[in-house]
């Protein structure tokens, strides 16, 4: 299919292509043309974009879709009890009707929200993979393995298996929409031996390995008491790092470690509300940027955010290392749209993704900026990183495909959706 924008005003990294009354043109899954005048051909339709932003699709770069099943579950817990006392029981009931459930509902909060992908760690993942293939979203996906037996054959741990048969079968699938990834859970929930293997299957097999790292100062100081280094030195020394990482958290990195990062090509991931929602602290983001880190963002779990917005974390993520610093300049809102965008398909490994440019995916979200909370506009720059909120998103458009449109979703049945979230939902807090 050939679609039209028109009259759209395009934000993008490239200064040429960035501003007002801009055409840009989709054939098929690609961008095939941006320019200041209409191009020549047909069109299957136009799209009049006045009074609305045109930028590339966001990234959802560290979550676990299945946990909106415990949306407002556990509440007001450090992130140990909140594990151990709520989580980790409740996981134990998990099926795959309902993981399959939670996911879809997840899907669908991300599209509201302009996210075109997003990396998920979790189990049962086949599940999270058909609510995907579905909706039509992109999505890197990983069987967390947990091994706490320093000998332990880890040929034989039941995660590593899965894990392996859900890229034998899904990775590159829905015509490369879904990738696989290997997955660490932690440090703390791993020993050198799990860590060593997956660094080398994930080598072997040309995967990303997603983990979570330095998420808390205590989760930090025990690495260092166990083993004599941080995490993120861990990792170096068992060979995690000799293949694409993307490490969610990264609040109690040294500076060390972000130099460590910024070697190796680990993308940390930042969880603004999560990590405060759970005391865990703030990541020193300046100090990343600073660095040469490639820092993405993310939500984390609804259990641990109680929204899949990933507008609002932006915006959080542009504010609140000011106030921490108490110095206005800390981050800039320059600085935000790659966050969101470029950097989490860094962070999947999708090179023809991320951009607003010809020959890249037509990953695409349309925001309405004629609003009452977004006029007047000033700067790009500020009005998406201060002013947009996801309900301003008018559509989402993943490979050429529309998603969602002005409050309605093409490709899922919405109330369907959360009828079978709450058959499921039901039975685990009755």
């Amino acid at each position: 299919m050939k679609i039209l924008f028109k009259n759209a005003t395009v934000m993008a990294l490239d200064p040429s292509i960035t501003g007002e009354g801009k055409f840009l043109a989709v054939d098929g899954d690609v961008i095939s043309y941006i320019g200041d005048k209409m191009p020549d051909g047909d069109f299957d339709r136009i799209l009049d974009c006045t009074g609305k932003l045109l930028t590339a699709g966001f990234y959802n770069s560290h979550c676990h879709s299945a946990m909106t099943l415990f949306r407002g579950y556990g509440e007001d817990l450090p992130l140990d009890r909140w594990l151990h006392e709520k989580i980790f029981p409740a996981e134990e009931r998990l099926t795959h009707e309902s993981i399959y459930a939670g996911s879809s509902l997840a899907i669908a909060e991300m599209i509201a929200a302009g996210t075109v992908s997003f990396t998920d760690m979790y189990e049962k993942c086949e599940d999270t993979a058909k609510a995907v293939i579905e909706s039509g979203i992109k999505a890197n996906l990983a069987r967390a393995v947990l091994s706490f037996d320093p000998v332990e054959n880890m040929s034989e741990n039941i995660r590593v298996k899965e894990a392996l048969t859900l890229a034998d079968e899904y990775h590159g699938a829905a015509n490369g929409r879904i990738k696989i990834d290997m997955s660490l859970h932690a440090e703390y929930t791993n020993t050198e031996n799990s860590a060593r293997y997956i660094g080398e299957l994930a080598r072997d097999r040309e995967l990303i390995i997603q983990l979570h790292m330095s998420e808390t100062e205590s989760e930090h100081l025990a690495c260092i008491e166990r083993h004599g280094v941080t995490p993120a030195e861990f990792f170096l020394k068992c060979g995690v790092f000799d293949v694409p990482v993307s490490a969610a958290h990264c609040v109690w990195v040294t500076d060390s470690d972000m130099k460590i990062m910024a070697e190796k090509g680990v993308t940390a991931v930042h969880n603004p509300v999560s990590n405060l929602k759970l005391g865990s602290g703030v990541m020193p983001l300046r100090r990343m940027l600073d660095a040469g880190v490639n820092v993405a963002l993310g939500t984390d779990g609804a259990s641990s955010n109680n929204m899949l917005d990933i507008v609002s974390e932006m915006r959080i993520a542009a504010i609140l290392h000011k106030g921490v610093s108490r110095r206005a300049d800390e981050t800039r809102a320059c600085e935000m749209y790659p966050l969101l965008t470029l950097n989490g398909a860094r962070s999947q490994g999708r090179d023809d993704c991320g951009e607003i440019a010809v020959g890249k995916k037509a990953d695409i979200v349309l925001i309405n900026t004629d609003t009452v909370s977004t006029i007047p506009s000033y700067s790009l720059d500020a009005t998406f990183a201060y002013s947009v909120k996801s309900s301003d998103v008018y559509m989402t458009m993943v490979d050429g495909n529309v998603l969602y449109e002005n409050g309605e979703y093409k490709t899922i049945d919405i109330e369907k959706v959360k009828y079978n979230f709450k058959e499921v939902q039901q039975h685990y807090f009755d």
